[in-house]
């Protein structure tokens, strides 16, 4: 497996610009019939780009996040994460480059009840055989960073939502992922919080990291450079937010298909799960 960051092995100059690439990517679900979650779905995103991704509900949202975040294979097509094409990794593989290149914020936070602030930030580590020491010292640093070192040692439930969300921020990026994965990150905060965390989103970005945000929020997305729009498991439009073409909206499959990138082949597809997001 190529190195976490590495960004594509070889000297392929296309792929050392990119953090995940999908082509032509397809994923059906049989439920007494064929349901095409996505369906042909050709995209780029570059690496330390932040990239919003919008659509109704069984858009093929969540499909596409995870796909993108080593959990699931696409039935057809290829899925490329730091230079590594998930389908041909074992699954010890993609569980490796999981643990070491993708950080998860989860709308509903998924800390675990039993252990504290601190040790819910340090549990990814230990997977990665850090010891013990310095898996406590970095999650210390995270919680400092996120505004929480006063909170290490409460349990999830002496905390609030807004904390519960810098708690499960802080936990996907004590193994440094050179992406950061966020499915609907601010669903259950309030306005102040949400801020702050979006905020938090925006400082680790302008840190190098590759940010992918799922919302049914325009004005959270509209913190992103970009915005994916997907619509009934295809690519309908992208919308470039950032610089001279701030606001500009192109249709799938014109243009380069890479997202603020290098040119592409310009028959991106469309895709999605039909799953809901």
């Amino acid at each position: 497996m190529a190195t976490s960051g590495s960004g594509g092995t070889d000297g392929d100059d296309a792929s050392i610009g990119t953090a995940v690439a999908l082509e032509n990517v397809r994923k059906t679900y049989q439920l007494g019939e064929p349901v095409h979650a996505l369906d042909g779905v050709s995209l780029e995103i570059p690496r330390g780009s932040y990239t919003a991704i919008m659509g109704p509900s069984g858009s093929g949202k969540s499909t596409l996040m995870n796909l993108v975040g080593c959990l699931d294979t696409p039935t057809e097509g290829t899925v490329v994460v730091d230079g590594e094409d998930v389908a041909a990794l074992t699954d010890r593989e993609r569980t490796t480059l999981r643990g070491t290149t993708v950080g998860f914020v989860f709308q509903t936070f998924n800390l675990m009840p039993r252990l504290t602030a601190l040790e819910n930030v340090a549990l990814p580590q230990l997977f990665q055989d850090v010891d013990r020491g310095t898996r406590r010292e970095r999650a210390r640093d995270l919680l400092e960073r996120v505004g929480l070192a006063d909170r290490a040692d409460h349990l999830p439930n002496e905390l609030s939502g807004g904390q519960r969300q810098r708690v499960a921020l802080a936990r996907a990026l004590v193994n440094d992922p050179a992406l950061v994965l966020a499915d609907e990150p601010s669903g259950n905060l309030d306005t102040e919080t949400e801020a702050d965390i979006l905020d938090l989103f925006a400082e680790f970005h302008d840190a190098g990291t590759t940010m992918i945000v799922v919302t049914h929020e325009r004005h959270v997305a509209e913190r992103a450079e970009r915005i994916v729009h997907l619509l009934d498991g295809t690519l309908e439009r992208i919308e470039e937010l950032d610089g001279s073409d701030e606001g500009a909206s192109r249709p799938a499959g014109e243009g380069s298909r890479s997202i603020g990138g290098g040119a592409s082949p310009s028959d991106a597809a469309d895709g999605d799960d039909g799953a809901s997001s």
